[in-house]
């Protein structure tokens, strides 16, 4: 009996100790009341706690949960433990008016972490369903100022509001919004077509001015390069009659060197060749009748001077 009496008596201060210690995992933390008022927050770690007078503080928090039908379900989850790592929560889709009175449907998600776990506790009753209905009513005010375009445009200067407007609100609850996603913007069904219809105009509409620019600029570049060509060619035979000039004038200047002895003009000469040029061009055809040139005399004096020149023409 005695024996009996001390193996309940161990297996009960076994038990008492048992309960007195009280194992936190990395990330975790629990509140810990004694005699149900708030006593301390354990951390991670081991610690020993008082059974009887020292009880850890069960949390209730409410999810809202949506299946893969769109249906939303409550989810209630009872823990005594709160997890200080960044969590994420899906909210349901939510139906939104903008400002220009267009109804979209809007799904977001929330990312969020725990850093002051007594506040979360004791400054509000359900933390998650609180955020959530913060959120949709923070996100309705918000997509309220703007219209349809800028809403569907303006994601990301959407997103920051939220998180900065959430993150204020939030702070006396002992819980930090790191950022805010909006995952899907929907339109009714007849503002997507029109909006598709319009995208399809705007895209024929672009190819059409692409088309045009394209045209244009192809004209621009075949008209320069046809001037530039005719710049080419008429800067080639400006070149090539200077050049002859410059020949010319060479081929002058070294007759009238030749025959300045003889104090002869070198225009005389080059006046015979081309009366001699041309007379022969009249005397080679058919025609039984010659037209001698009322100058004739210019064309012997012509003659007389190549003859003085050479000496040796015959006449």
């Amino acid at each position: 009996m005695e024996y009996l009496i001390g193996a309940v008596l161990i297996i009960l201060v076994i038990s008492f100790i048992s309960k007195g210690i009280v194992v936190v995992r990395q990330a975790e933390v629990i509140i810990l009341e004694r005699l149900g008022k708030y006593h301390r927050t354990l951390q991670s770690g081991i610690h020993i706690i008082v059974p009887v007078f020292d009880q850890i503080r069960s949390i209730n928090w409410r999810y809202v949960k949506q299946d893969y039908k769109g249906n939303n379900y409550v989810v209630q989850k009872s823990q005594s433990r709160i997890d200080l790592r960044e969590a994420v929560y899906d909210f349901p889709r939510q139906n939104v008016i903008t400002s220009d009175n267009v109804g979209i449907e809007i799904n977001a998600l929330l990312y969020f972490q725990v850093t002051d776990p007594k506040k979360a506790v004791y400054e509000i009753t359900d933390l998650p369903n609180a955020i959530e209905k913060l959120t949709q009513t923070t996100l309705r005010n918000v997509i309220g100022e703007l219209d349809l375009d800028k809403t569907l445009t303006s994601r990301d200067t959407i997103n920051s509001k939220l998180r900065d407007i959430l993150d204020e609100a939030t702070d006396k609850w002992g819980v930090k919004v790191n950022r805010v996603e909006l995952q899907d913007i929907n339109p009714p069904v007849e503002i997507r077509s029109a909006m598709e219809k319009q995208m399809r105009a705007e895209r024929d509409r672009r190819a059409k001015i692409l088309e045009a620019e394209g045209d244009k600029m192809s004209k621009i570049l075949v008209a320069e390069g046809e001037r530039n060509a005719q710049i080419t060619v008429a800067e080639g035979q400006a070149k090539s009659r200077l050049l002859m000039a410059e020949a010319e004038s060479e081929a002058i200047r070294r007759i009238a060197e030749a025959i300045s002895p003889n104090g002869m003009d070198p225009a005389q000469y080059l006046v015979a060749l081309k009366y001699i040029s041309a007379f022969k061009e009249i005397v080679g055809t058919n025609d039984k009748t010659v037209v001698v040139p009322y100058e004739s005399s210019a064309l012997l004096g012509s003659i007389s001077t190549l003859k003085e020149m050479f000496g040796k023409t015959k006449v």
